[in-house]
């Protein structure tokens, strides 16, 4: 365990004491600003009985904040340090290919978390000049950052198994984004698709990013969608742990 947090911790402090980090914690603050300007200039002085957070998943700007900002996140991870030569060195030292791999995802998804904070800056200003109670309601926020949580693992993951195949961050980079937006557009796919009994379109329907998201805005937790999330995530990770492991058959 102390390996595992050593691991983590080094992990952590390449995002928290890097320029970069930062970049990208502003971005994403300054999006969701932005986002939330476009929705009460579009709202005016009309009430509305959709929760605020509902409405945000709604915008183009949370698929951009997710679809940037992960592979920004996550291409370093594993290509930085072959670039670098200190791959080799930290896998001959006693540490499991799976430390590494979980040390360096759980430092990405715990920066992601944290990129994510400013929202509920937004959620209070909501409720200040609104007065909607229900913009800070526990079950709302809960169910949104689930969403995002959850969200986050799936791309992260995708993100850290871009990064294992090369040794160069904007490439890992640019595999990361391919990867994601073929699984945003397999979200548009499932959610064109007319229900039916087939089994592809029921496989397809698991997809249908769009769907789940406005559930876990509104505090609505699907066990179905928190079991899709998991496994894909789990998916990508050990396809990681493969490519990592896969330095041995060389």
């Amino acid at each position: 365990m102390s390996i595992f947090l050593t691991l983590f911790r080094r992990e952590l402090g390449t995002f928290f004491f890097s320029i970069t980090g930062y970049i990208i914690i502003a971005a994403v603050t300054a999006l969701t600003g932005m986002s939330f300007v476009v929705l009460l200039q579009n709202l005016g002085n009309d009430p509305t009985t959709v929760p605020v957070t509902e409405m945000f998943y709604g915008t183009y700007y949370f698929w951009l904040i997710i679809l940037l900002s992960t592979p920004l996140i996550t291409m370093r991870l594993f290509a930085l340090e072959k670039a670098a030569g200190t791959f080799e060195t930290l896998m001959t030292t006693s540490v499991g290919d799976a430390q590494v791999v979980l040390a360096k995802f759980l430092a990405a998804l715990f920066f992601y978390m944290v990129a994510w904070l400013p929202l509920l800056g937004c959620l209070f200003i909501v409720r200040h000049f609104t007065r909607q109670v229900a913009a800070l309601d526990v079950h709302t926020v809960g169910g949104m950052y689930l969403g995002i949580f959850l969200i986050g693992c799936l791309f992260l993951s995708l993100g850290c198994f871009a990064s294992s195949l090369t040794r160069s961050q904007m490439a890992a980079a640019m595999i990361s984004f391919v990867l994601g937006v073929g699984l945003f557009s397999l979200g548009f796919l499932a959610l064109a698709l007319p229900a039916s009994s087939e089994t592809s379109t029921q496989v397809i329907a698991y997809f249908n990013l769009f769907n789940q998201m406005h559930d876990f805005a509104r505090g609505v937790v699907d066990t179905r969608s928190v079991i899709f999330y998991v496994t894909t995530t789990f998916l990508f990770l050990f396809l990681t742990l493969r490519v990592v492991e896969s330095r041995r058959w060389k």
